[in-house]
């Protein structure tokens, strides 16, 4: 394999526009395992990993707002986003915050993981992609500031007005503060036992057109933003969750009705019953289909929906998504009317 320059690619600008010598980046989803070239503390609690493939073929091109997925030995999958300049493939940059009342995949990681360990990592996927604006108002919440980093890096690349207001329990919990110093006033660091809760409406201010607001950290961040921003018009904000938004997603089967699923390409049709995902039913029947958090929020399990009328319960696909109705993240969401036809 490669040997780039470990300390050097971890510590490059964001905002670079180098990009890796050598052979082409692969072309397609990566699925395979990778050595962890180093390892940092990023803040407390935060390790920050670089990645590079075995054989030494660049990873593959992805865009501001990638996932990638990390399929733990125990089996478990955890996605984290991409933080690391977007323009260098010989190597990518992931943090991984150990959440101690987690389902331990983190914790696994942080207590496991460490320079010329192996993961096995699946994708890039993007569900939080950027898209183009003359001004951007962004808005982290501790961790939540690994998607929105190499956004910023992009913005300003590409001469958008934008702003960052940065938010963590502590400054000594806020993971990469150095890389951001470099934006000058743009960037607003509000540490909450420094300054207490974020001020989101001095921030976000009145609707302004041509403005896009990408927010992500803790649900009850989000909840508020989404609040704030109720009235301004769809589309105009964007937001990551890491958790199932509160009412979306109800896996107890409590009030659902069995339905049949029929999948058009295996020419199997299934009964879902109530408390059970549409995505067991199908893994049941034995047809092959990704799947990663199921809790409709990383997007590896959205089916094309051929037909019948989706309950969507996920909390990734926008409002314009759900209205159209040809697709469906089947962990979570299941049928309104008594049948649906998927492309499986």
């Amino acid at each position: 394999m490669t040997s780039p320059s470990t300390a050097a690619l971890d510590a490059l600008p964001l905002g670079t526009a180098a990009a890796a010598a050598g052979p082409a980046p692969r072309e397609t989803e990566y699925d395979g395992t990778i050595t962890v070239l180093s390892r940092r503390t990023a803040a407390d609690g935060v390790a920050s990993l670089l990645l590079a493939s075995h054989d030494g073929v660049p990873l593959p091109r992805w865009q501001p707002g990638a996932h990638i997925d990390v399929v733990l030995p125990t089996g478990a999958v955890r996605q984290y986003s991409l933080c690391g300049p977007a323009a260098v493939t010989d190597c990518w940059r992931i943090a991984v915050l150990r959440e101690p009342d987690g389902r331990g995949g983190s914790q696994w990681i942080h207590d496991n993981v460490r320079e010329g360990s192996e993961l096995r990592i699946r994708g890039p996927r993007n569900n939080f992609p950027l898209r183009q604006a003359r001004r951007y108002l962004f808005v982290a919440g501790g961790i939540g500031i690994t998607p929105l980093l190499p956004m910023i890096a992009e913005a300003a690349a590409a001469g958008a007005d934008w702003s960052l207001l940065y938010g963590g329990r502590s400054r000594a919990s806020m993971a990469f503060l150095s890389e951001l110093e470099g934006y000058g006033e743009r960037v607003t660091v509000r540490p909450q036992d420094e300054y207490g809760l974020l001020d989101l409406a001095g921030h976000l201010g009145e609707l302004s057109p041509s403005t896009l607001v990408y927010c992500c950290g803790p649900a009850g961040l989000i909840d508020a933003v989404e609040a704030h921003c109720a009235t301004w018009p769809a589309g105009s904000l964007n937001v990551e969750r890491f958790a199932a938004a509160p009412g979306r997603h109800s896996g107890d089967g409590e009030g659902d009705e069995p339905f049949e699923v029929e999948l058009r390409s295996s020419g199997v049709t299934l009964t879902v019953q109530p408390g059970q995902s549409v995505l067991r039913a199908v893994e049941a029947a034995g047809a092959p289909v990704m799947s990663s958090c199921e809790e409709g929020i990383c997007g590896s399990c959205e089916t094309a929906v051929l037909a019948g009328e989706i309950d969507h319960r996920d909390s990734l696909l926008t409002d314009d998504e759900r209205a159209a109705g040809d697709t469906m993240l089947i962990c979570v969401s299941r049928a309104r009317g008594g049948r649906l036809v998927l492309d499986l």
